[in-house]
């Protein structure tokens, strides 16, 4: 199919896109040379992942870059922005945090996981949040930095304590923080003889005095400082700051293990387990290159020989080792242990994820007669007993919710009361109006709650905006919980209520429920929501809640007695100025 445009791609090095039938790119990759590259994809035999993404292949382009630097750069960018299927799994938002002892004129230990800005003294990471915060509060116990966001007007506590200078009254010098932040650096760079001598002796002469109390505190501190920095059975004696990287993979998943090394300690590690559809080995270089966009680069990185380190070392401007012997062999060999017993460990909990997601929605796909649909946007509609509509978007991509891109809408169009039917055309409107003027993405998959009359809404908005997009209905039972669904032809289609796929309908249908009522209930406690009983006088919002409860909608309320009306504990004469009023109206 694609011999041709093959013979045509150069052997030069840049970045190829897949794009599928609908132009939508599913996969961004870069090669030293494009031509064999792209041509490796439809040669040979592959396994099921790398099977999923050629089936699914329209359409190659192509970029020439100037080098193979420039080809991994700009692949990067185009993940970022296009976010392909087949990349996404590619990528991680873990950030982990360091404490930083900022460089203003009055230092202080901080935890960050922001780590852009340059010229910044960091240390870590540490393995969570918790522990990172720990040993910040250890060290201002200890050391008198200032605790405050800005400088007050008057010595706080923490001057009485003395666990501040106290800038905001003194003259505190640059000299004069120099001995206790060259103190605190050599603290968490692991250092800790002298503090805990410290410690020891203010113990000590506590309980000389009998201070009981005081000597256990400080107890707990030598303590608190041991387990911080607890000791390794290999050490790495030069002390550098380096990352070990470490992974194994089977046929369909690829697990890695980062040790970060800090001052020839491990100090903390990162681990994940993930699908990958192209070559194993280029799957690992482009885990590595994302992950330090968002993780301090070491001064070193070690890696497994058959990796190829060159534009690696190039794109993150730093050393990249392959150990051969010794203690750093030793090192990467334990992260390449800890890789595989992630995988043998994992492996049952990924696949039961997949089935969950992946799986399912190839499955759902199936029994719609339809491509697999990785995005699917459903809605859902509620309203307040016929009156006050408002309806829900959430999307679902790869079978996971995608809450950036939920939306809500309160309906303008309906003077106050609620149809289904119209709050469906309104919305749909809405939606795809924006989707079409603004080129957005669209989905694979439109799920709407309900039956016939939902779907005849969405599918009569959508042919007059010439959109096609598969439409489906979530059907409920007579106990509101998910029964059947139907496909756009209005043909019903049941589905096995022990299958991941109904356990997948029936999670987005009580997602966009849940965001449905949960925007109701906030725009109704603002009070965005007004009627004419608003207006009349004696009539509170209880009361509002009472009338609307019985009689469903406003109009209703018109035909009810005087006696129906003092029955809900009304006042006789706000009953008859109420019927007058609604009657007017």
């Amino acid at each position: 199919m694609f011999k041709e445009k093959i013979a045509t791609i150069p052997e030069l090095p840049g970045s190829y896109q897949f794009k599928n039938k609908d132009g939508v790119i599913i996969y961004v990759g870069k090669a030293k040379n494009l031509k064999k590259r792209v041509a490796s994809y439809f040669t040979g035999s592959h396994n099921a992942k790398t099977s999923r993404l050629v089936m699914n292949i329209n359409d190659i382009e192509y970029i020439i870059t100037h080098s193979e630097l420039d080809a991994l750069l700009l692949e990067l960018n185009l993940i970022k922005k296009f976010n392909p299927r087949y990349n996404i799994m590619l990528t991680d938002d873990k950030t982990y945090p360091y404490i930083e002892v900022t460089t203003e004129k009055h230092p202080k230990l901080i935890v960050t996981r922001n780590i852009t800005k340059k010229s910044r003294v960091l240390f870590g990471p540490y393995p969570n949040v918790r522990a990172a915060r720990e040993t910040v509060k250890l060290l201002n116990n200890i050391y008198p930095l200032r605790k405050c966001i800005r400088l007050p007007k008057e010595a706080c506590l923490y001057y009485h304590m003395g666990q501040c200078l106290a800038p905001c009254i003194k003259q505190v010098t640059i000299d004069d923080y120099e001995q206790i932040i060259k103190s605190i650096k050599k603290f968490l760079k692991g250092d800790t003889k002298d503090v805990i001598k410290s410690i020891e002796e203010k113990m000590h002469i506590a309980s000389d005095l009998m201070e009981y109390e005081k000597a256990s505190e400080y107890k707990k501190v030598i303590d608190s400082i041991k387990t911080t920095t607890n000791k390794q059975k290999i050490n790495l004696s030069d002390l550098k700051d380096r990352d070990i990287i470490g992974y194994y993979y089977n046929e369909y998943l690829l697990s890695m293990e980062i040790f970060f090394i800090r001052n020839g300690k491990i100090s903390a590690r990162h681990q994940e387990l993930f699908e990958y559809y192209s070559e194993p080995l280029k799957s690992v270089e482009d885990f590595i290159a994302q992950f330090y966009e968002k993780n301090i680069v070491p001064k070193e990185i070690f890696v497994p020989f058959e990796l190829d380190s060159e534009t690696l070392s190039k794109y993150l401007n730093t050393k990249i080792v392959k150990p051969q012997k010794g203690d750093k062999e030793k090192l990467l060999k334990l992260a390449i242990i800890n890789a595989k017993e992630s995988l043998i460990q994992k492996t049952e909990i990924v696949k039961r994820e997949l089935d969950r997601t992946i799986n399912s929605i190839d499955k759902l796909g199936n029994l719609l007669d339809l491509p697999t649909p990785y995005v699917i946007e459903a809605f859902d509609n509620s309203n307040l007993f016929g009156t006050d509509a408002v309806s829900s978007m959430v999307v679902f991509i790869n079978g996971k919710p995608s809450k950036k891109d939920y939306r809500k809408f309160r309906i303008k169009s309906l003077d106050n009361k609620a149809s289904d039917y119209h709050t469906m055309k309104e919305v749909i409107y809405r939606r795809y109006y924006k989707v079409l003027m603004e080129n957005l993405r669209k989905p694979d998959l439109l799920l709407v709650d309900g039956g016939i009359q939902q779907i005849n809404a969405a599918k009569e908005i959508l042919d007059s905006l010439d959109l096609n997009i598969p439409i489906a209905g979530i059907v409920k039972d007579n106990n509101h919980s998910t029964n059947h669904i139907l496909n756009g032809n209005l043909d019903k289609i049941e589905i096995d209520k022990k299958s991941d796929v109904f356990h997948l309908i029936t999670r987005i249908q009580d997602e966009a429920h849940r965001f449905a009522i949960n925007y109701h209930r906030q725009i109704r406690g603002k009070g965005i929501f007004n009627s004419i009983l608003d207006e009349i006088e004696g009539i509170g919002p209880k009361t509002k809640e009472k009338l609307l409860k019985k009689y469903k909608s406003v109009n209703l309320i018109k035909f009810a007695s005087i006696k129906e009306l003092t029955s809900l504990g009304i006042n006789e004469k706000i009953a008859l100025n109420l019927i007058e009023k609604l009657k007017e109206n």
